[in-house]
């Protein structure tokens, strides 16, 4: 059998074997992505079903296991149960989810989930606090977005896939992650009065994607193809981001416009934190325009998706700001060896009233491969795909403005978070239980 790393080598060939000592059967697969195959494993003694992950990338395969194992215990991490070696394949054996993924959830007609506001919060809040525990432990994501999130019963959630996860506060792997869902500083490396800035920031990107994530809870849809000066949608957000998301997104609330504003402040070191964010979400009163969607399930009604689809030191800035501010310095491509002394900027028409029709949003998935940017308005998306990988993209440097935070009194949320979240939840309609158990709809 070849390796599953060969371009020849054939997922299907494995259905019906048995792993772990013939103890666990691979009955049928449930993804393939950039970095292994998921197979839906069932235990041929206690008939329990598992997510059996076999990984292809050998350069990631220790890093997905230690961090994934690392971060396992905690209620919103999908658990992590064993590794299992089996001749030149390496199996990872995980929790299943039957619920699927939060993308189904969305997209799914009668999932309950777009512009329900209580249903956005307590999902929300959730996958918070599986990104706070990453951030905590040190580690970063780098591929958040609906795919990667799981569905269990009463709207649980738990984050999976660590296979683009990192230990490393500033990387210098750039494009990892998946186009809709990515920061612009991830992209490629930023020129600042001709020198190369090596790395970006990676906790802050997760903080990005999650924005995108926000978005696709309350309007079922992406703000943007991708974060470059190339995609004429972001252009505008760049050029004036006190209108742009009430502009595209009308039925969003004044208070979902604000935090969006503070999520996508183009200067990573100013963009708002975990904790501020968290606060935001509980003190929000309602994330769309009352009357513009009502899409409230009952709460006896179960979810309905569809089955599961077939260290190196960086120099760094802390803020970026003066780079971002300046088109004049350009952008690189990071296989260039050098910056370009004399960079051509993409002029794009300012983006100055509310009543300028935009190009629309494009919708949820992440193309399968990324589109070279180009300075036209983009075409239909291509066809969905999962796949996310890391790779060299350019990155245009660009203006922004950033609103003024205010004075906020944040208490340390540690491990009395949970009882922190008791107290807020519960005047929100929601019933807890360890956190999280319920929704009352």
């Amino acid at each position: 059998m070849s390796l599953p790393s060969s371009p020849s080598f054939d997922p299907q060939s494995l259905l019906h074997t048995c792993i772990d000592d013939q103890s666990i059967q691979l009955v049928s697969i449930l993804g393939i992505g950039a970095y292994g195959i998921v197979y839906l494993g069932r235990h041929l003694g206690s008939r329990r079903s598992y997510a059996v992950k076999l990984l292809t990338n050998s350069k990631a395969i220790h890093r997905e296991i230690d961090i994934h194992a690392h971060l396992s215990g905690h209620p919103n991490i999908l658990q992590f149960e064993k590794v299992v070696r089996q001749g030149n394949m390496t199996f990872i054996v995980l929790e299943y989810a039957p619920e699927g993924d939060l993308f189904s959830a969305i997209t799914y007609p009668s999932g309950g989930l777009v512009g329900n506001n209580e249903a956005i919060r307590f999902i929300f809040l959730q996958i918070l606090d599986a990104v706070e525990h990453c951030h905590r432990h040190g580690i970063a994501h780098r591929d958040l977005k609906p795919e990667n999130v799981l569905v269990f019963p009463n709207w649980r959630i738990k984050l999976a896939d660590f296979g683009l996860a990192t230990s490393q506060l500033v990387s210098n792997e750039f494009g990892c992650g998946s186009t809709f869902y990515f920061s612009p500083e991830c992209q490629g490396g930023i020129v600042r009065n001709n020198k190369r800035i090596k790395g970006y920031s990676t906790q802050a990107n997760d903080i990005w994607s999650l924005g995108v994530i926000l978005i696709n809870f309350a309007a079922g849809r992406n703000p943007w193809r991708q974060a470059t000066m190339q995609d004429p949608t972001f252009a505008a957000y760049v050029h004036n981001p006190r209108q742009f998301f009430k502009t595209i997104l009308p039925t969003i609330s004044d208070e979902l416009d604000y935090i969006l504003t503070r999520i996508f402040c183009l200067d990573p070191a100013l963009r708002i934190s975990l904790p501020e964010l968290r606060l935001r979400i509980l003190r929000c009163t309602s994330f769309t325009i009352d009357g513009h969607i009502s899409t409230k399930p009952d709460s006896n009604t179960p979810i309905h998706v569809p089955k599961p689809r077939l260290s190196v030191d960086l120099e760094y800035s802390q803020s970026v700001t003066e780079t971002i501010m300046h088109y004049l310095h350009g952008f690189v491509d990071s296989d260039d060896e050098e910056p370009r002394s004399n960079p051509v900027i993409t002029k794009t028409m300012p983006f100055s009233s509310p009543t300028r029709r935009q190009p629309p949003p494009p919708p949820l998935r992440s193309p399968a491969t990324r589109p070279v940017p180009t300075a036209t308005t983009p075409a239909t998306p291509p066809s969905p795909s999962s796949s996310s990988s890391c790779s060299s993209i350019s990155s245009s440097t660009f203006s922004s403005e950033c609103p003024t935070t205010p004075r906020i009194v944040i208490s340390p949320i540690r491990e009395g978070k949970y009882q922190y979240q008791y107290q807020s939840i519960a005047t929100l309609g929601i019933s807890t239980f360890n956190g999280y158990d319920s929704l009352k709809l």
